[in-house]
């Protein structure tokens, strides 16, 4: 059997729909004084859930005002829930809207860490070995 596509389909309406909110929509100052940007959107399989994700831009060097501002916007999302479930209704035709579930994306901060860790790594005292300098003895 093939995949279905439909909930593919409904998580991209649903980002697009959110993403314009973000921008026009949404009044609240726990997101609007924040840059918030959807990165991606899962619809399960039978459409009940909907898992949002999401990065908030932040310029603070501080670990603790960082977890402080991103639990604001996840807090300022979920009270906007209903905003956005309602503007959900009003674009797509669907019998049952579903449940947002909102979740920061921790993905940009895993690849900062890996850059990190790449940066301290000697790569200078390694050098490459020509193909044709080596042996077959040497496997």
């Amino acid at each position: 059997m093939g995949k279905n596509h439909r909930p593919d389909r409904l998580a991209g309406e649903i980002r697009k729909i959110i993403g314009e909110m973000l921008v026009n929509g949404v009044k609240d100052p726990r997101i609007t004084d924040n840059f918030v940007n959807v990165t991606d959107v899962e619809v399960t399989n039978d459409g009940s859930f909907a898992y949002v994700y999401l990065t908030a831009l932040d310029f603070s060097t501080d670990e603790e005002t960082k977890a402080a501002q991103q639990e604001d916007v996840l807090k300022g999302m979920n009270s906007a829930k209903g905003l956005f479930k309602k503007e959900i209704a009003r674009s797509i035709k669907i019998r049952r809207i579903p449940e947002l579930v909102f979740k920061l994306d921790k993905a940009a901060e895993y690849g900062r860490h890996i850059d990190e860790i790449l940066s301290t790594l000697p790569f200078d005292e390694y050098h490459a070995v020509d193909p044709n300098e080596v042996e077959e003895e040497d496997f």
